[in-house]
């Protein structure tokens, strides 16, 4: 009994500290950008520069997720998760520290490392708890980075008007610290591991290609998405992606086997997960800037940043009541279900608002909606990808997840940013037609989500998938499926 509560605290401390770091991650990627008009002023800098730090921050999760996950796997996600917290926090104080934009980007860009925590959470998660706690933990943890979104959003503006810009990275800070010394003390390594070598070449083109299409989409709009700057690194970026399938299907131990991407439960949900990232920034742009704009415009309801801020509240209290429950109806019928209705509540949670957004209760019901629709969704992706996958590689798969969700994040961004400016007032407000496009922008594209999400396989077709794409360790059908396939056959 004693051994056994001793592990039960064990893995309860376990995914404490990885829910921390994890939280510190999605605030810091979040926590910044109500603030940018702010740190621009006190730094001096224009507009377009200061959204490198933005812009900076998504470039080098992009590109370390998969690079981190890998190793993760190869080395230790123990040491690895070590390491990534170190840089994570070392950015922090960089960035906290900084009295210039160069400084301040140098503090984003290490920042981004943090990016790894979601593949190497969900991976020493399904290699440390028991089988029947890794849906539900995994749909917790993996709530948390949207939370964690969020609670970014929301806090931004109180601690800009109470203390300073600084303290958006000092605050996260404590978190990163707890998390470490955790890992450090209170973790112990993962026994699962997938010995090689890194792929220098496939990373190399990797990160070649990402950075490319993320600058790309991040500066589109202040470029000119005619600019011949921007079309030619569309352009690299995708030629590169083309050229990185091709090496990594001859490299004898890729950075990401492409065998994976052939199952339909992980191509589907890397799928929904690019197009509610998507969708998730969508609202965070839209909801906080209709808010503040004056009331004498006839649609804006004339809230500070604050209070602006906490009108997301009920959509971060969604994702965490909602997060858990995927995962128990993942352990019940599997991942598709809860994924599914994720996508719908969605799609209703722009609907509503495009269709009329001049009352309070429209915009709160839509927050409402929005939290419940990701947080079910984002629990059962992560669940999705690792019922499809060998925990030997579960780094690179929910890597690649990772990677979705944050160019879907910056494409959303640029996208609804654009359709906001391209409609404005001769005073340079957005109209109000611009609030209906974006939402409607928004419904639209999460349709396609929806369609994703059908496309998963059933409990047991994904299971014999993975198996017939070479992937022989794979977990075995939930019950309830198992049974009623095998009286239907």
């Amino acid at each position: 009994m004693t051994a056994t509560n001793e592990k039960t605290r064990g893995g309860s401390l376990l995914v404490l500290y990885l829910a921390l770091g994890g939280l510190a991650f999605a605030v810091l990627q979040s926590l910044v950008s109500p603030a940018l008009s702010t740190i621009g002023r006190e730094l001096n800098v224009s507009t377009s520069d200061v959204s490198w730090i933005v812009t900076a921050y998504l470039l080098s999760a992009s590109v370390m997720t998969p690079i981190l996950g890998r190793l993760g796997d190869m080395v230790g996600k123990r040491k690895i998760l070590i390491i990534v917290l170190s840089i994570l926090a070392v950015g922090a104080i960089v960035s906290a520290l900084a009295t210039s934009l160069p400084v301040l980007i140098i503090g984003r860009i290490l920042q981004g490392a943090g990016g790894a925590m979601m593949p190497l959470s969900i991976g020493m998660i399904r290699d440390e708890l028991p089988r029947e706690r890794v849906a539900t933990t995994v749909g917790l943890v993996s709530a948390i980075f949207g939370i964690g979104a969020g609670i970014g959003i929301v806090a931004a503006g109180p601690i800009v008007e109470h203390l300073s810009w600084h303290w958006l990275f000092w605050l996260p800070l404590v978190l990163v610290v707890i998390a470490l010394l955790g890992a450090i003390f209170g973790m112990k390594e993962s026994p699962v591991r997938t010995p090689g070598k890194l792929d220098v070449l496939g990373a190399t083109i990797l990160s070649i290609s990402l950075v490319s299409l993320l600058m790309a989409i991040s500066k589109g709009q202040s470029w000119g998405w005619s600019d011949p700057e921007t079309i030619g690194l569309i352009a690299l970026g995708v030629v590169g992606l083309v050229v990185f399938v091709l090496v990594e299907l001859r490299v004898k131990e890729p950075l990401i086997d492409m065998k994976l991407m052939r199952i339909r439960g992980v191509w589907a949900t890397d799928l929904v997960a690019l197009i509610l990232g998507f969708a998730m920034f969508g609202t965070f742009l839209l909801i906080p800037t209709l808010l503040q704009l004056p009331e004498a415009t006839g649609y804006g309801f004339g809230k500070s940043v604050s209070q602006a801020g906490l009108f997301l509240l009920p959509t971060v209290i969604m994702m965490v009541v909602c997060g858990p429950i995927s995962g128990m109806l993942n352990r019940k019928f599997g991942p598709k279900l809860p994924m599914f209705m994720g996508a719908v509540l969605v799609v209703a949670a722009f609907t509503l608002p495009a269709i009329g957004h001049g009352a309070i209760w429209q915009i709160l019901t839509s927050g409402i909606l929005t939290g419940a629709g990701i947080g079910f969704a984002f629990a059962a992706m992560s669940n999705a990808i690792i019922e499809s996958v060998p925990p030997t590689q579960t780094g690179e798969a929910t890597g690649v997840n990772a990677i979705a969700r944050t160019i879907g994040s910056s494409i959303g961004t640029a996208v609804v940013a654009a359709v906001i400016t391209s409609h404005t007032t001769p005073q340079g407000m957005p109209t109000d037609d611009a609030f209906t496009y974006g939402f409607w922008v928004c419904a639209g594209v999460a349709v396609l989500a929806v369609l994703a999400a059908l496309a998963l396989p059933s409990a047991h077709k994904r299971h014999e998938q993975a198996v017939s794409a070479g992937v022989t360790d794979v977990p075995d059908e939930p019950e309830e499926i198992h049974v009623l396939h095998r009286s239907n056959a």
